[in-house]
C-alpha cells in the first residue's frame, strides 16, 4: 500500500494571525512548497456523525478572491457530491446556489 504526506505550514505574526500558509505533498512531481492565502480542511468523524474542519486565511486575503474562493470550493464540493453519489440533480442545485451567491458578491462589491 503507498503512502503520501501532506504538510500544511501556517506561519503567523505577534497576534497569532495566519501570515503566510505553505504546503507539500509527498506524492508529487512538484519539488518545492506551494504556497496559498487560504484553504479549508474537512474530515468526516463517522461515530459522531460531525464534520471536523480547519479553515484559515491570511490576512491579505482580499474580499474578492475569497468570493473567488469560496465560489470555485462550492462548485468542487458539487463536482465530489455528484462522483459520490450519482445525484445529479442536486448537483445542478447546489452549482445553481454557487452561481447565484458569486453574482449577488460580485454585484455588492461594485
Amino acid at each position: 500500500m503507498n503512502q503520501s504526506t501532506i504538510t500544511i505550514d501556517v506561519r503567523m505574526d505577534e497576534n497569532r494571525l495566519p501570515h503566510d500558509i505553505s504546503w507539500h505533498a509527498s506524492d508529487t512531481t512538484i519539488q518545492k512548497e506551494q504556497h496559498a492565502k487560504a484553504f479549508m480542511l474537512s474530515f468526516w468523524d463517522s461515530e459522531e456523525k460531525s464534520a471536523l474542519r480547519i479553515d484559515l486565511w491570511t490576512k491579505t486575503m482580499m474580499i474578492d478572491e475569497m468570493t473567488d474562493f469560496f465560489y470555485q470550493t462550492i462548485m468542487t464540493m458539487a463536482d465530489t457530491y455528484g462522483r459520490a453519489t450519482k445525484n445529479n440533480e442536486m448537483v445542478e442545485e447546489i452549482k445553481k446556489f454557487a452561481k447565484d451567491f458569486y453574482k449577488k458578491c460580485k454585484e455588492r462589491q461594485l
